[in-house]
């Protein structure tokens, strides 16, 4: 899977011109209804640069509009060591593979020419599995290009936090953990290979995403995120969108018919293209509407 889709799926998951935005008047906010009752979904980017604060007013308004902040999964904090330390072994191999043995010479060579101009030796990390070392790129993407800051859920959680509002979530840390761990296993050198490939363009890439999710366009956020993501790495796909919408649409039906009040926040991705969730909840019978 190219790198810019699968910083789609872990972003959020978001080209358009900065005019549209504007004619469209929109952002990706929805409300979705059963009868009388209600809840809000956001779509969000996980990582955005300071440029893109203050957030559409749409997210404000339903956040205030409610009552409980639903996200993905709990917010590490970055006091959390033993999280990190979970982290880190789940993302290092235990049982006698390592990175030069699962990619071949050439491409491990790649690897290490990428990471020379950072002063970073490629031994170093010979112990990780491919979804820490494309982190690890993307990291590097980010600090480059200027780009790396706070997202629309760390936001919001410390906004929730404050405000002393209720907070819920779709899955737990440890399965996310295991996603990003798990990424390229069967495929290293294609995995890899693909991911270098696509830097070269990351930084005019995730404008445009930062502009699609601001717009709400979800026919664009399909041709960015969803499309490319089904037609490269299919079993990628699976995991990363389609099983994981599906688990997540019971646990937000469960949410009409109780005394609270929903803003549902998921990455931009996971609202986009025929298998996401608002397609889904659509096909259920309930009535969506992008806010405006």
């Amino acid at each position: 899977m190219r790198l810019k889709n699968i910083v789609k799926a872990l972003c959020g998951s978001l080209v358009v011109a900065l005019s549209s935005t504007a004619a469209l008047a929109e952002t990706s906010v929805w409300k979705v209804s059963k009868g009388n009752d209600y809840l809000y979904i956001g779509g969000t980017v996980h990582i955005l640069p300071e440029s893109a604060f203050p957030l559409p007013a749409e997210f404000d308004a339903a956040y205030k509009a409610t009552d409980t902040l639903v996200l993905e999964t709990k917010m590490p904090e970055p006091t959390d060591t033993e999280m990190q330390t979970t982290m880190l072994k789940a993302m290092s191999y235990d049982d006698g593979r390592s990175l030069s043995k699962v990619l071949s010479p050439a491409l491990y060579q790649q690897v290490a020419e990428y990471f020379a101009p950072y002063g970073v030796q490629l031994q170093q990390l010979d112990g990780y599995k491919p979804g820490f070392i494309m982190l690890q790129m993307l990291a590097l993407e980010m600090m480059k290009t200027q780009m790396s800051g706070e997202g629309v859920d760390s936001y919001f959680d410390k906004k929730a936090k404050a405000d002393g509002k209720t907070l819920a979530y779709l899955e737990s840390v440890e399965s996310q953990i295991n996603l990003l761990a798990n990424m390229g296993d069967g495929y290293e050198d294609a995995f890899i290979k693909m991911n270098l490939e696509q830097f070269g363009d990351f930084k005019n890439y995730f404008a445009a995403m930062i502009a699609a999710w601001r717009a709400g366009d979800m026919s664009e956020l399909d041709k960015l995120v969803v499309e490319p993501a089904r037609e490269l790495d299919a079993v990628l796909y699976q995991t990363l969108f389609v099983e994981r919408n599906n688990a997540w649409l019971p646990k937000i039906e469960q949410m009409f018919g109780n005394d609270s009040k929903e803003l549902v926040l998921v990455g931009g991705g996971h609202l986009a293209g025929s298998d996401s969730v608002l397609a889904q909840l659509t096909q259920a019978g309930y009535k969506v509407e992008q806010v405006k």
